[in-house]
């Protein structure tokens, strides 16, 4: 199939963190193929300013700032997208944070602040966009929308001195597979990306051996938003519920908690002495 930027011709996007960075990228590449994008950012200038791209390239956009945690600001970003350009089609949710300490030194705000932007933001937003997706699907069948979250490979995997963005991106990647199978009766199909890219999260490792100067173009966010851009396309159906991990030239795609290994109580009774025994078993030698 051709890459002829035009998968999603009339139909309406909504990109959370879209003043900058990935987001900006994703917002972009909506455009490009076609959508009318709504941008959020809790940022009013970056939002205004990923706009007038949109726009000076002959795309259609505006600009729904605020907390993306605000379940007002998501119910609001739905309904300007529904009174503006009439429908709602694809939620990209990009708007994330960062707050590194161990957690011995980690404060309830740090943690908040984390879980709030990334899991309660995701929550929000893809909320505010299946109650209208529902009622759609009541009145005319399945939507054929998509919704893109964004997790994260410390999300999978974990980094010490990440604690709030590795419990975040966890629950994200958790959410993607049971929103897939929740969602999929109104037609809608839910994915994952889990970016490594040049951006404003990474800026502090540039230079370092993942981010060196040579991989600019590989990690850029406009690669990234190719991705995006194709998980929020109708050329990606069925596919839902998968996580995409991104690293440049290569991508591949994860499994949520895979069976690592198994053991059976004899008798249906566990106690010390058999779960030593089974030891090897369900964790290895």
């Amino acid at each position: 199939m051709s890459d002829a930027q035009d998968d999603q011709r009339g139909r309406v996007a909504i990109v959370t963190g879209a003043g900058f960075g990935i987001g900006r990228a994703e917002a972009l590449r909506l455009a490009s193929d076609g959508a009318a994008v709504v941008v959020n950012d809790f940022d009013p200038a970056r939002a205004e300013e990923t706009v007038a791209i949109i726009t000076g390239r002959g795309g259609r956009a505006l600009v729904s700032t605020g907390d993306v945690s605000d379940v007002a600001v998501a119910a609001a970003s739905v309904e300007r997208a529904l009174a503006e350009f009439g429908r709602l089609d694809v939620l990209v949710n990009n708007a994330g944070n960062s707050r590194p300490h161990f957690i011995t030194n980690m404060s309830d705000e740090d943690w908040d602040l984390v879980i709030g932007v990334h899991l309660r933001g995701t929550f929000a937003f893809t909320r505010a966009a299946a109650i209208h997706w529902k009622a759609e699907a009541a009145r005319s069948g399945p939507v054929g929308a998509a919704v893109v979250n964004t997790t994260s490979v410390n999300g999978l995997h974990g980094v010490p001195g990440y604690a709030s963005y590795v419990a975040a991106k966890g629950g994200i990647a958790s959410l993607t597979g049971m929103l897939a199978r929740e969602l999929a009766v109104f037609g809608v199909r839910v994915n994952a990306i889990a970016p490594l890219a040049f951006s404003g999260m990474t800026e502090p490792i540039w230079g370092s051996e993942v981010f060196h100067d040579d991989r600019r173009d590989e990690l850029s966010p406009d690669n990234v938003a190719v991705v995006t851009g194709w998980l929020a396309s109708p050329r990606s159906a069925p596919v839902t519920g998968e996580i995409v991990n991104f690293s440049g030239s290569r991508l591949n795609t994860v499994v949520e908690w895979p069976e690592k290994g198994s053991a059976t109580a004899p008798g249906a009774v566990w106690d010390y002495g058999r779960l030593d025994a089974a030891r090897a078993d369900l964790f290895g030698a």
